[in-house]
């Protein structure tokens, strides 16, 4: 595991009071030379409102998740995977799979988005496909069920959310303990939670602003004209700010976390 500074649980003194900083571990699936894998730790931390000093990262490209790790922190976040799917596979997948059954487990306070939405469904029992001709990406609208709004973290949500979105590896089916959370008019399964578990996950990206959403799409150019329709000069004119679904995240951990 990796870490800017010290990732132990501090109390720190701010005038006469007393706050615990949560700990974070950030478990990720990019190589060493890929540049968004800082950036990912910068947007979870900034979407977080965290201490940089208290968000460690475990690479499962290299590295298994084991008990002692979860011991050490107070949350795990799971993000995206640069050029990594879960339907092609590789010797890694194996150990981040049995990562993703870890979590659930121990039920371990868990917000995944993305790669890690995928990779969550299938090691719990779901199905994940690759289907280009249902690919998003870009600024979608996402309908939430019925009852989607009386769970806490998607509760202050209106029925529609805005989501930046950008896959082609498609959850078709979802664990039998998650619960449907969100649904786009060409995906179905776009966020869920584990009954029981305080487990949610995304297929979008609630940790990024625009700003941070083109710069990490910026490196698939052809993706984005094929998938899109569009240049990326074009792209950015389609993307917009998504404070609702950016809001997630903290009231993730609001509602997993001691007050």
């Amino acid at each position: 595991m990796a870490s800017a500074n010290t990732t132990q649980s501090e109390t720190e003194r701010t005038g006469k009071e007393m706050t615990v900083s949560p700990r974070f571990l950030l478990l990720q699936v990019r190589d060493l030379p890929d540049p968004m894998r800082k950036q990912e730790v910068v947007c979870f931390t900034e979407a977080a409102g965290c201490d940089p000093h208290h968000m460690q990262t475990l690479d499962l490209l290299s590295e298994g998740l084991t008990v002692r790790a979860l011991h050490q922190c107070d949350v795990v976040l799971v993000g995206g995977s640069g050029d990594y799917s879960v339907v092609d596979g590789g010797p890694w997948l194996s150990r981040a799979l049995d990562a993703m059954r870890l979590l659930h487990e121990q039920g371990k306070p868990t917000f995944a988005s993305c790669w890690g939405f995928q990779a969550l469904a299938l090691a719990l029992g779901g199905e994940v496909v690759t289907d280009r001709s249902r690919a998003e990406v870009g600024t979608y609208p996402l309908q939430l069920p019925s009852d989607g709004c009386s769970y806490p973290v998607f509760s202050p949500l209106s029925k529609e959310l805005r989501v930046q979105l950008g896959h082609q590896d498609i959850v078709d089916r979802l664990p039998l303990d998650a619960t449907l959370l969100a649904s786009s008019c060409g995906v179905i399964n776009q966020a869920f939670r584990i009954e029981g578990k305080p487990i949610y996950a995304t297929q979008f990206h609630p940790e990024l602003t625009k700003s941070q959403f083109l710069e990490r799409v910026k490196n698939y150019p052809e993706y984005i004209q094929s998938v899109a329709g569009v240049t990326f000069s074009e792209f950015t004119d389609l993307v917009e700010e998504t404070p609702d679904a950016r809001g997630l995240l903290k009231r993730f951990l609001a509602h997993v976390l001691p007050s």
